[in-house]
């Protein structure tokens, strides 16, 4: 593969849609301590932090679809 562009933008994308998944159904108190949101004890689930994860997702896929295409019909 010439262009790992849109390989690398889909797997982050997979990351963080693994991510988004991660807050929206886990409490704060059960997140990895490295994850923005902990809170130790807190059974809030961090709904801004799973939105943003989702957005950053989808730009990743709509990046790594428009690469592909730009490869697909060679170079102008």
């Amino acid at each position: 593969m010439n262009r790992p562009l849109p390989l690398i933008a889909g797997l982050l994308g997979v990351l963080f849609l693994a991510v988004a998944a991660m807050y929206w159904f886990v409490p704060a108190s059960d997140l990895p301590s490295f994850f923005p949101g902990f809170k130790a004890g807190s059974a809030h689930i961090a709904i801004k932090h799973a939105i943003g994860s989702l957005a950053i997702a989808l730009v990743l896929f709509a990046l790594a679809w428009l690469q592909s295409r730009r490869g697909a019909r060679g170079p102008e």
